[in-house]
């Protein structure tokens, strides 16, 4: 997809849930226009993570918003999600005969890219 084709885009990152559950949210809300998403993230069974990207979509919305404000806010629609790997944190548990097991806290980035589609 084109840089140039986008409206705004908006940006969370360091979100301390791991990019594998992250990426089940986003798939609801893949190629939806913007009311549609809020709605869907709005009454999603995983809150946290519903949370975390509708506040990012919101962001996106605004970004739209200051670029041009005449832009019609129901014309846009989610061109793109990414769900990418955070830093993880690096924890450890004791284990057995004075061992260590390596705990890995996972954070994961989103990515939120809107575009503009006349009509419905």
């Amino acid at each position: 997809m084109d840089p140039q084709k986008f409206v705004s885009c908006a940006a969370t990152r360091h979100v301390r849930v791991s990019a594998q559950k992250c990426r089940l949210v986003a798939d609801l809300v893949r190629d939806r226009f913007v009311g549609e998403a809020l709605t869907i993230l709005h009454f999603s069974e995983k809150k946290k993570l519903a949370l975390v990207i509708e506040k990012t979509l919101r962001s996106a919305i605004a970004n739209a918003q200051q670029k041009s404000p005449n832009i019609d806010v129901d014309n846009l629609y989610i061109g793109k999600v990414l769900i990418n790997q955070g830093p993880a944190w690096k924890r450890i548990r004791p284990a057995p005969m004075g061992r260590a097991f390596r705990i890995l806290k996972r954070t994961s980035h989103v990515h939120i890219y809107l575009e503009e589609r006349k009509g419905r």
